[in-house]
């Protein structure tokens, strides 16, 4: 039997060396082990291939049947894995490399931000709703500033017309969802992030238990309804809230939060935008570069808010208009009578 192993080892050994596909060399030592079943069962007993080979067929077989179960169980515990949610992984411990430490080193140098302010960057935890045109942008600054953890929820898959603008996802993605497609982009572009995607529709059973989990919430949906949904429960949670919207050649963008004396969305905007004043993507169109300067934004305020640098739009609305080459920013109070914040602390 020493010998069978040896051989086995030995071709184990020249399959690496030769840089063979493991499940090439599982092969090779697969057929060895049948050639040994083959002279225990043909040759009668004190045949010297049988003593070369040593042992007895009914131990070679019990001997085939434990690798057999062992490689069962493996396969099993792979499959087990890949069913796991990415949100249920185990944490890992949030400690840089100097890899990671060389890749944001820019942001250290910054006096605003320094090495406290990258640590706070890495430690947060951020939701990004909508993985669209405002998302795109949005998620890829956010993996590239070294956020620790980004979630990401949408119900969509990726279209041959969201490419136009939607710059996170590409032609050969089509027909995945798009939040699988910006978990491939951000790992790509940042391998010490921790991705969560949750490919459903925001709802108001999973908005609240979803949003605890997070620091910040980033809203780039265009949808009205899951908007103050958004806007609700991030009140409820006393979350901050940056929050921007496009349409055709303009965009606007602010920080909501009501825990910090700010308005909340539904202060600036208590009633949906009547039909028509606000067409969607679909229906006005839209410019392709816009949502990636207003996407960049939200990353921008992201970025400061939890840094904890310069000052952020908390009680200020920026309207961006692209047409005019325009800014203007409006300040923006909050309102004893909303209905969502006006009892909130």
């Amino acid at each position: 039997m020493t010998l069978v192993l040896a051989m086995a080892a030995m071709l184990w050994g020249i399959g690496h060396i030769l840089r063979m596909p493991t499940n090439a060399r599982f092969l090779m030592i697969a057929l060895l082990y049948v050639g040994v079943l083959v002279v225990q069962a043909i040759f009668p007993e004190g045949h010297a291939l049988r003593a070369a080979t040593g042992g007895s067929l009914g131990e070679w077989i019990s001997l085939g049947f434990l690798a057999g179960m062992v490689w069962i169980y493996s396969q099993g515990l792979k499959k087990l894995r890949t069913r796991v949610r990415p949100e249920n992984l185990p944490k890992t411990e949030n400690v840089p490399s100097s890899s990671e430490l060389e890749r944001n080193a820019r942001h250290i140098v910054l006096r605003e931000i320094g090495g406290p302010g990258q640590k706070r960057l890495k430690n947060a935890a951020v939701l990004v709703v909508g993985a669209g045109g405002l998302g795109s942008p949005a998620l890829l600054y956010l993996a590239a500033s070294g956020i620790g953890t980004i979630g990401v929820i949408d119900d969509d898959v990726v279209e041959n017309s969201n490419l136009q603008r939607q710059i996170i996802h590409t032609d050969d993605r089509i027909g995945m969802p798009k939040v699988f497609s910006a978990e491939q982009a951000m790992r790509a572009q940042n391998p010490f992030v921790e991705v969560r995607p949750y490919h459903r529709r925001l709802t108001a059973d999973i908005a609240r238990e979803l949003f605890q989990d997070y620091d910040l919430i980033l809203d780039g949906c265009d949808d009205v309804e899951t908007r103050y949904l958004v806007n609700e429960t991030a009140v409820g949670l006393r979350i901050p809230l940056v929050s921007a919207a496009i349409t055709q050649w303009e965009g606007q963008i602010s920080v909501f939060d009501p825990s910090r004396k700010g308005p909340c969305y539904a202060c600036v905007f208590p009633e949906p935008a009547a039909a028509g004043l606000a067409p969607s993507c679909a229906e006005g169109g839209v410019l392709s570069p816009l949502p990636g300067v207003v996407g960049a934004m939200m990353a921008v305020e992201a970025v400061k808010f939890l840094a904890g640098a310069g000052e952020t739009l908390h009680g200020r609305l920026l309207i961006y208009d692209a047409l005019y080459a325009d800014t203007r920013i409006i300040a923006v109070e909050r309102r004893n009578d909303c209905k969502i914040c006006g009892t909130a602390g």
